[in-house]
């Protein structure tokens, strides 16, 4: 199928047919992906809504993200005590979709976060905190001790049936930091790290300093755990 220029493969699609009676079902007409090969593709289908009395919706078209590698993502707060306070740990690096994808010039090449990373498909939540933990901290930490921060939600489920992990891990107020390896992107180098008081960097999602909405998520849960 051709469109807008695009051509792409099509593929049956199952109708949806275990809703609620009340709820609308989706009937398939295509299916398709364009951009196969990259770190994400994008899928296209065309489908109706089937109504509960019976009806159908016209056709239209949706367009969403998909990341072959693995679908989810794993949030980690890593955090110390010192000083009679909780501290936790960001990672400024830079993102390119800020830095192009907008009309505004962003004010800062380096964008604040919480460490995170991609889990791969198959592959254990704890570990893969671990994993990056040490990738983007320098920090080793034993899957064992990574707690889950509540439920995982849909950052952007109009783009991307990705959801997010929360989890979060005490380190040892001196424990030892290791060179940051990164996995291997050339764009995760120059990326700086800063212990922050949690309180304090709360406050700074508050003051638009700190934009992440995943960071926001994971400071608050936090907060919320270590009273």
């Amino acid at each position: 199928m051709c469109s807008s220029g695009l051509c792409f493969p099509v593929y049956p699609v199952r109708v949806v047919a275990d809703l609620r009676r009340d709820d609308p079902q989706i009937g398939g007409l295509e299916d398709g992906r364009v951009g196969e090969g990259g770190h994400l593709r994008l899928r296209r289908m065309r489908m109706r809504l089937l109504l509960s009395d019976g009806s159908r919706t016209a056709e239209g078209t949706w367009d969403y993200v998909e990341r072959p590698v693995g679908l989810d993502a794993v949030v980690v707060a890593l955090f110390r005590r010192r000083s009679g306070r909780i501290e936790v740990l960001l990672r400024h690096g830079v993102r390119i979709p800020v830095q192009f994808g907008r009309p505004e010039k962003p004010e800062s090449l380096l964008f604040p976060e919480l460490v995170a990373g991609i889990v791969e498909t198959g592959e254990d939540l704890s570990r893969r905190a671990a994993a990056e933990a040490m990738e983007e901290a320098g920090l080793r930490i034993e899957p064992s001790s990574v707690e889950l921060l509540g439920p995982a939600v849909f950052p952007t489920p109009g783009m991307c049936a990705e959801v997010f992990h929360f989890v979060c891990c005490e380190v040892a107020p001196d424990a030892r930091e290791h060179a940051v390896a990164g996995d291997g992107s050339p764009f995760e180098e120059g990326a700086r790290l800063e212990w922050a008081a949690l309180e304090d960097a709360l406050a700074r999602c508050g003051r638009g300093e700190i934009r992440d909405m995943k960071t926001e998520i994971g400071l608050r849960r936090l907060a919320e755990k270590v009273g």
